[in-house]
């Protein structure tokens, strides 16, 4: 049985959370890109593009103290209804997690399906910043458009091109000539 869910190409601010059913032994090469481009963990969720930079595996082990929610808490800044819902069966999982903020499936629309040994536990979202700026008021802000009123339209150096191609062209075509006439 596979969970299905679809990834929009748009999507910012979401972090999936899954928890790796494997033994220690088989974590690496599960987890792991071989060179030949062969990655069990993209076929285990059914992604068509993965970014390896933002795959985080955890070994919820190495956090020590720290529980699972309280890593997401820090390194995602994820909060909200859901995931204070969702603390005690995160907190509860042992072995490894799998954690893939929006930014892992390469800004790629795809239809994931998951399958062994993974297995879903929740999505989150990271909380949206508020963008709200008054606007500048000053002089400067307000800009110019077309010509500086009074100046005079800046000359182009037409001359000047004309002496650098001349002094370009001259000498080249005297070391040509000496060529074809020996």
């Amino acid at each position: 049985m596979s969970t299905e869910m679809h990834i929009k190409s748009s999507e910012r601010g979401v972090i999936r959370v899954f928890h790796i059913d494997l033994p220690r032994e088989a974590i690496e090469r599960f987890t792991t890109q071989a060179g030949t481009g062969e990655w069990p963990m993209q076929y285990a969720l059914g992604a068509k593009s993965l970014r390896s930079a933002f795959v985080e595996v955890i070994n919820i082990r190495d956090l020590g103290d720290m529980s699972l929610s309280q890593y997401l808490i820090n390194a995602h800044d994820v909060s909200g209804a859901d995931f204070q819902a969702m603390r005690t069966r995160l907190d509860a999982l042992t072995g490894f997690a799998l954690v893939l903020p929006s930014q892992a499936f390469d800004h790629t629309e795809q239809d994931l399906a998951i399958s062994n040994p993974l297995r879903w536990i929740g999505t989150f979202n990271e909380p949206k910043v508020a963008t709200i700026a008054t606007p500048i008021r000053t002089n400067s802000a307000k800009g110019v458009v077309g010509t500086v009123a009074g100046g005079p339209t800046p000359k182009t150096n037409i001359g000047l091109w004309v002496v650098v191609g001349l002094s370009v062209l001259i000498p080249l075509a005297i070391i040509i000539a000496r060529f074809t006439l020996n």
